[in-house]
């Protein structure tokens, strides 16, 4: 079996590798990357040896126009089963996710579907043989060493790993079947630097290394500190209108900061204090942003815990980032509010030399209300000119039904791109989650720790932090995200971006306006109607599944009973489905549905208590309808529980992508007089 990277056939060859000896030292190698997973300090200066990072994706390859903004070209939506191209390899077909020239290194893969991707295969230098061979699930789902939890893992069911593959001169990743998501973020260092490729055996000689990682990732809040240390202690109540002050004086860096927040409506202050900050007398701030938004959580008290920042379960906000400085550093906490608050903590700072590599941090917020989500628009977070790298982002979303805002993608462009070099596959999907799940995750590197639903409407905070997979840039940088929503209505949107640069970096920044510090409360959802007597899909009991997920889709969009559906994916030709629902009696009753039909859903065969309806039911249909009520037939039911099963038979010719998807509204039940 060659499902995983370490087996019985080679551990004479593990024992031979740790007594060989390397002719010359590489730069970069698997140890030194995962030393850079949790190493902060290192992204404050410019990466030497230099490096691009760029993705690779499924995105939709429609859009390749951006002066054409429809969903046909520039929106388009269809990302899924997209790969530069097929391969035959011993009578067997790959699909090429990556193909990419070295010296480089992966740095993070992402699916949403990693069980259709089957066995992912990773090629280096030119190798016939891969190096890496093994299910995609695998490797994602933080259960298989050496991609173990936290490094690895499926969270609000985004399939994720951050554990690198460096490569010294080349990288191509294939899977063995097409039909899947994926995003794959990649480095590619500057020519002549040395990279050593990995091997297996290079796990299970880190992991000592590998174990310490994953402590620190599991508990990212307690980084550990070294070396001499000084703490501002600061405490004080901060009148409407009034602000509150630090100065640090001398070479050093701001290496940790505390806060915690105490006001009457604590939501609405840590919205309308701004915590702005000053590095060697610069004329603008370096950073300026909401307390609570610059902490990573908004609205309001969000508790999380990441690498560089987090909010403790206590209410305590900290920040890990480190912030150089040649001369000074001012901190200033201003209040434009109408309500005292106060606040508390501390600032620790510590010697770090200025060298020519130094960078300033940066964080800074933009919000805009009311954004129309017809027609489609990509919506910048950040622009930069200069020279730095790109760290991370928050965003908090405002969303007034229930409906899923999140189709968007990124587009992050570097040093005067053309076309993006990041083209991801959705919001959530650049956020490391999947299929607009609204279950809170957190974790070191990506979070969503609020989402208040039901769906995703009310208020949304999701954030992800770019430690390995930091975008360095030499000229410019900007980072847009598609306003990609289901429906068309209006948004809110705040984001808070993370960034180094050079001292000179010019950002695109307003000063922020106080009359932006608001928090929109979203309108109450109106009362979902509801098919009267109708057994909702979605409330029906799921009695086995033997292949996909069986969940509930909520939307406001099709006219579904109470604005539900059960919903049936991932499935494949021979799985089934069965639910069970009540009758009140023993009789004959005609048993009526209503259905979903899409581009992407299946041929089903369906049966009552074994009794199939008829000829198998086509559910294709070119964009996404709900069926009028369909008669399934005339059967004999018992007192209460009787079951609906529902087969995968194939998929319609003209269904694109093909993935037997099946949806069920409700079904009815009447009662049939034994005369009919």
């Amino acid at each position: 079996m060659r499902s995983h990277l370490v087996t019985a056939t080679f551990l004479a060859v593990v024992l031979c590798a740790a007594l060989a000896a390397s002719p010359r030292a590489a730069e970069v190698t698997f140890q030194s990357l995962v030393r850079e997973m949790t190493d902060l300090d290192a992204l404050a200066s410019f990466p030497d040896p230099a490096f691009d990072c760029a993705q690779f994706s499924s995105y939709d390859r429609r859009s390749t126009d951006p002066a054409v903004l429809t969903d046909e070209n520039w929106f388009a939506n269809g990302d899924r089963g997209q790969h530069i191209r097929k391969e035959t390899r011993n009578g067997a077909d790959e699909w090429v996710m990556l193909d990419a020239e070295g010296p480089g290194a992966i740095v993070r893969i992402w699916s949403a579907n990693a069980t259709d991707a089957g066995i992912v295969r990773v090629y280096l230098d030119n190798a016939p043989d891969p190096v890496i061979e093994l299910p995609l699930q695998d490797m994602l789902d933080g259960e298989h060493a050496p991609f173990l939890a936290p490094l690895s893992g499926v969270r609000s069911r985004g399939w994720n790993t951050h554990l690198p593959i460096p490569y010294a001169s080349h990288c191509k990743i294939t899977a063995s079947q097409p039909d899947f998501y994926y995003q794959i973020n990649y480095r590619t260092y500057e020519k002549g630097t040395e990279v050593e490729s990995f091997r297996p055996e290079m796990a299970q000689a880190a992991q000592d290394l590998l174990e310490q990682t994953r402590q620190i990732l599991a508990n990212p809040d307690t980084l550990p500190q070294t070396g001499p240390r000084a703490t501002t202690h600061y405490r004080e109540t901060i009148a409407p209108g009034a602000s509150i002050e630090m100065r640090l004086e001398g070479e050093g860096a701001i290496q940790n900061i505390t806060c915690r927040a105490d006001a009457q409506d604590l939501e609405r202050a840590l919205r309308q204090c701004v915590v702005s900050m000053v590095f060697d007398d610069q004329k603008t701030p370096s950073v300026e942003a909401p307390l609570g938004d610059f902490f990573g959580t908004a609205p309001g008290i969000n508790p999380y815990k990441s690498l560089p920042c987090g909010v403790r379960d206590d209410g305590a906000m900290y920040s890990q980032w480190v912030m150089p400085y040649r001369k000074s550093a001012t901190l200033r906490i201003a209040n434009h509010g109408t309500a005292p608050v106060t606040v508390d903590g501390a600032v620790v700072s510590g010697p770090r030399p200025w060298t020519p590599r130094s960078l300033y941090f940066h964080a800074k917020w933009r919000a805009q209300f009311d954004i129309p989500t017809h027609p489609r628009q990509d919506w910048t977070y950040v622009a930069v000119d200069g020279k730095g790298r790109f760290v991370g982002d928050m965003l908090h979303v405002t969303n007034p039904v229930k409906d899923w805002w999140g189709e968007g993608d990124e587009k992050i462009y570097v040093d005067g791109e053309a076309f993006p070099s990041h083209f991801g596959t959705g919001t959530e999907d650049y956020y490391g989650y999947a299929w607009c799940n609204n279950e809170p995750f957190v974790h070191a590197y990506h979070n969503q720790p609020r989402c208040d639903g039901p769906g995703n409407y009310g208020h949304t905070c999701v954030s992800r932090f770019h430690i390995l997979d930091n975008i360095p840039f030499t000229k410019d940088f900007k980072f847009d995200m598609e306003v990609w929503h289901w429906a068309d209505v209006k948004v809110n949107m705040a984001a808070t971006s993370y960034w180094y640069a050079r001292p000179g970096a010019e950002d695109a920044f307003k000063a922020i306006n106080p009359a932006d510090l608001r928090i929109v409360t979203p309108p109450p959802l109106p009362e979902p109607k509801r098919v009267e007597g109708a057994l909702e899909g979605e409330k029906l009991e799921v009695l086995s599944v033997t292949g996909g997920n069986a969940t509930t889709q909520q939307s406001a969009t099709w006219p579904w009973s109470g604005e539900q559906q059960l919903w049936w994916m991932d499935g494949a030709p021979g799985n089934v489905l069965t639910l069970a629902f009540e009758a009140p009696e023993n009789r004959r009753y005609e048993v009526r549905a209503v259905f979903t039909k899409a581009i992407d859903y299946g041929i089903m065969q369906l049966a009552v208590n074994g009794v199939n309806t008829g000829e198998p039911m086509d559910f294709f249909n070119n964009g996404v309808i709900v069926t009028e009520e369909i008669s399934l037939g005339v059967f004999s039911l018992k007192q209460g529980q009787n079951t609906l099963t529902v087969e995968i038979t194939g998929a319609n010719e003209k269904s694109n992508p093909k993935r037997y998807m099946f949806g069920l509204d409700y079904l009815l039940i009447s009662p049939v007089n034994a005369t009919n």
